[in-house]
């Protein structure tokens, strides 16, 4: 039997777009893929797209991506992340019409003008189905008034790797942070937070743990430097799931304060890995995180109080790991979670017929 065939639009260099590729690959599905940012997939057809400069070059690549569609005449187009790669599988006016929102494609580019805003609702109303990751995520795609349904799925965490590692082979007060190098994500923030708790009683050894790279790397390393952190704060930029899960499995606290974002993957792994996480108060992270642990972003004095207090109960810090360890096996599973994308998927191919 001839599997379906599935053509998805987005970055091609993204862990999440590669893990939902090999997910939907393992449950017989042909797919190709549509990229501006194009790296090796294995099985994978890719069909490349000029590279995409400026937010305007979007516009330009609705040709060269109606024609790659128009080729490929797949069962179903799945566009990741609304306002790029959203707009183009829109222009290509090919159904079904999945759209994934990734958080600031809703969140934070259609406030930029009522002209982003406009063309936020239009994208959205092409659409014959609509996820993302978060109930906030969700909210703010209904604002539009699309037609089609709306589900709230997460990535979900490959829990055969990220699984927590014993509490007790754990060694001192050692700290975490999944997020990328750039301005949404406060790493500078978490970083003047760390130089505060390390005055302090019991941070005072305490070791912090940058995964993740990005832009801000050589300005992150100055902060590093001027406050005298150089042998505690360990930078190891971007690391696969094995070195993540070896890192993760040295830490007890887990650190994600963005200025916006929907539910984070890297949040979900952490939990996963039996971490205590302490996060900016935003919607998203409230589904998932222990009010008395959630902090304004931006704020390094607050989150300096939050992780003293917690690094000074270990009881309270292995019981928040332990906690979060099971609230992403009963919710956070990346099977379950694609499963349901795949049903999704079949239900939608049957009412088209």
């Amino acid at each position: 039997m001839t599997s379906l065939h599935l053509c998805l639009l987005g970055d091609a260099n993204s862990p999440h777009t590669r893990r939902w590729v090999m997910e939907m690959r393992a449950r017989d599905w042909r797919v190709s893929l549509i990229t501006a940012r194009p790296e090796s997939l294995d099985g994978v057809e890719q069909c490349i797209l000029p590279p995409v400069r400026r937010p305007v070059d979007w516009m330009l690549r609705a040709g060269a991506a109606r024609r790659h569609v128009r080729e490929l005449a797949p069962d179903i187009v799945h566009a990741h992340y609304i306002t790029s790669y959203g707009y183009l599988a829109a222009r290509c006016g090919r159904h079904p019409l999945v759209l994934t929102a990734w958080g600031s494609d809703l969140l934070v580019t259609p406030q930029a003008s009522p002209w982003m805003r406009w063309l936020t609702g239009w994208i959205l109303r092409r659409a014959d189905l609509i996820t993302g990751d978060s109930a906030s995520l969700m909210d703010a795609a209904r604002q539009y008034h699309p037609q089609a349904p709306l589900h709230e799925i997460h990535w979900g965490v490959d829990r055969t790797r990220f699984a927590p590692a014993p509490w007790e082979r754990k060694e001192g007060l050692q700290i975490v942070s999944l997020r990328a190098w750039e301005a949404n994500y406060h790493i500078d923030i978490l970083i003047q937070a760390f130089a505060l708790l390390r005055q302090r009683p019991p941070g005072a050894a305490a070791q912090l743990h940058l995964l993740g790279g990005g832009s801000l790397q050589a300005r992150l390393h100055t902060l590093v430097d001027r406050l005298g952190l150089a042998q505690c704060v360990h930078f190891h930029g971007r690391l696969d799931d094995a070195g993540m899960t070896a890192v993760l499995a040295r830490c007890k606290i887990s650190v994600t304060v963005p200025a916006s974002d929907a539910t984070s993957v890297a949040m979900l792994e952490s939990m996963a890995c039996g971490l205590a996480v302490v996060a900016s108060d935003l919607a998203a992270n409230r589904q998932w995180i222990d009010p008395d642990l959630l902090v304004p972003a931006g704020d390094a004095r607050t989150l300096a109080d939050v992780l003293q207090k917690l690094a000074g109960d270990e009881i309270r810090m292995r019981q928040a790991g332990e906690r979060n360890a099971e609230r992403i096996a009963l919710e956070g599973d990346r099977k379950t979670q694609m499963d349901r994308v795949d049903r999704l998927y079949r239900q939608l191919l049957a009412c088209s017929l």
